[in-house]
Parts: C-alpha cells; sequence; structure tokens
C-alpha cells in the first residue's frame, strides 16, 4: 500500500525556527505569486482583446473598399454623415491599417507579460527549492488549484 506524501503538508507539533530572512523569502514568494497571477489575467484579458481585434479585421475585409464603417461613441455606433466631411480613419484601407497596428502592440505586450511571467517563475522557483530545503514538509508552497 503506497504511503501518503507528507510534502506540503504542515505539521504544527515540530519545532521549526523560521529567521527574519526566511519570512522575508516567504513574504516575497507570496508577493511574486500575487504577481504571477496577475500578469496571467492580465494575458487572458489581452488574448481576449487580441481575438477580438482579429475577428474585427475578418469582418471588415468583407466590407467593399469605399463603404463607411460604423464607429462606436459611448453605446451608439455611428456612421459619418458626409462622406467630405467624415474622417478617413473610418473607411476600409485605413480603419484596416489601425487595427493591425493595435493587433501588432497587443502582441507585443502579450510577448512582454510573458517574459515578465517567466522571470517572475524563476525567481519563485529559486525561492521554493531554498525553502522546502529549509523548511522541508513544514512549509507548503504550492498553488491551490480548484
Amino acid at each position: 500500500m503506497a504511503q501518503p506524501s507528507n510534502k506540503g503538508t504542515f505539521q504544527p507539533d515540530s519545532d521549526v525556527h523560521i529567521t527574519y530572512e526566511d519570512q522575508q523569502k516567504i513574504n516575497r514568494f507570496a508577493r511574486l505569486n500575487a504577481k504571477l497571477d496577475d500578469y496571467k489575467e492580465e494575458i487572458k484579458v489581452k488574448e481576449n482583446d487580441l481575438k477580438s481585434l482579429e475577428e474585427a479585421c475578418d469582418e471588415i475585409d468583407l466590407f467593399d473598399e469605399d463603404e463607411q464603417i460604423p464607429y462606436l461613441v459611448g453605446r451608439g455606433f455611428h456612421l459619418p454623415k458626409h462622406r467630405n466631411h467624415a474622417s478617413k480613419l473610418y473607411f476600409h484601407p485605413n480603419l484596416l491599417k489601425c487595427l493591425k497596428k493595435a493587433i501588432e502592440k497587443i502582441q507585443g505586450e502579450i510577448v512582454e507579460l510573458n517574459d515578465k511571467s517567466s522571470q517572475v517563475r524563476e525567481t519563485m522557483s529559486e525561492l521554493k527549492s531554498h525553502l522546502y530545503g529549509r523548511f522541508g514538509s513544514h512549509i507548503n508552497l504550492e498553488a491551490d488549484d480548484e
């Protein structure tokens, strides 16, 4: 019969001395873990924005070249009233260029957030190995995935 693992379970009856430096490392790990969660959420939002922009580009490709594109102001969509007074931004070619720039910007932001996440994970891994080496099964640094 397999014996259950004690890794990550707290044993209150054992004596473990926690130094100030240890507490600082535990606190740093917790802050980094919160930051990593924030990065994950921000990446998810950016990926949704990216998907929306890509879908908008696909839809705009279906319009004719000289067709006016409605734009959102407040809660309603509007079309430029007169072609000669309308901003050229809202016509097919210019709008596509604008959307593609926005897509490139968001893709760059996602790459940057992924790089930051990797750096945080690396630092957390170093802290985790040190803290598990110091406290063993007396500390739990694993994420609770529900």
